[in-house]
């Protein structure tokens, strides 16, 4: 590994892009970032190190899950700006626990800013996208259940999730609110298709406040089961 930190041009925060593949399948892993001293650690040691955004501190991949990278090779990019680090994974590379962190699959995307905002990179993905193997609708919440709480844990930089809890409990009652509102007009327009969206959306939005709150589906499904055995409502 002859790449020396310092022919590196790092960004205007002192950091760079780092593309984690997998060196025997060329996999994309995931999409980091790296500091002078974290590309140094990499280089050194043989193991992926880096930058958190977020917490603003380095971090050895796998030192708490065991998931380590052993470093196979480095390359640098012709504008020598982003970086490629091929490495031999010891386990998944996402908290998820999938092999790659670029496993949701995107059909039909939608994009949603809300007017007024501005803030670079917010609201841009109104609904988790995953792939549960199945349809049907409790198996679907309880893994929507699943990915929202580990982003709660994870907080992993450039998602909506994190985002929202960032942001806290009044921003999330706030999306509740617009997307209830939504779902409203949705359904006194006739429109199934645009009720199908505008419910996903609002249940999403459900979910994350349940996780805020720290509610578990188990608690939700007891209530609604003691008041099925009540009749109540009826």
């Amino acid at each position: 590994m002859s790449l020396k930190p310092l022919d590196v041009r790092f960004d205007e925060r002192g950091l760079i892009p780092a593309i984690v593949q997998d060196a025997r399948t060329r996999e994309v892993l995931t999409l980091a970032y790296m500091n002078e001293e974290s590309l140094r650690r990499t280089l050194a040691e043989g193991e992926t190190w880096f930058w958190s955004r977020s917490r603003s501190e380095l971090w050895h991949k796998g030192a708490t899950s065991g998931n380590t990278q052993r470093v196979i090779a480095v390359r640098l990019d012709c504008d020598a700006d982003a970086v490629v680090i091929l490495v031999e994974p010891r386990g998944p590379a996402c908290h998820t626990g999938a092999t790659s962190c670029f496993y949701q699959k995107v059909e039909g995307l939608q994009t949603k800013t809300a007017p007024g905002q501005g803030e670079a990179g917010a609201e841009t993905f109104e609904f988790v996208r995953f792939d549960t193997g199945s349809s049907e609708i409790g198996a679907v919440i309880e893994e929507l259940y699943r990915v929202v709480a580990s982003r709660r844990r994870e907080m992993p930089e450039g998602s909506y999730t994190t985002y929202l809890f960032e942001k806290g409990l009044n921003k999330i009652l706030k999306k509740v609110g617009e997307e209830s509102a939504e779902t409203i007009i949705a359904a006194k327009d006739g429109d199934l298709e645009a009720l199908t969206r505008e419910t996903a959306d609002l249940v999403y939005h459900l979910v994350v406040l349940l996780v805020e709150r720290g509610l578990t589906l188990e608690a939700l499904g007891s209530e609604l089961a003691r008041r099925r055995g009540g009749k109540e409502g009826e």
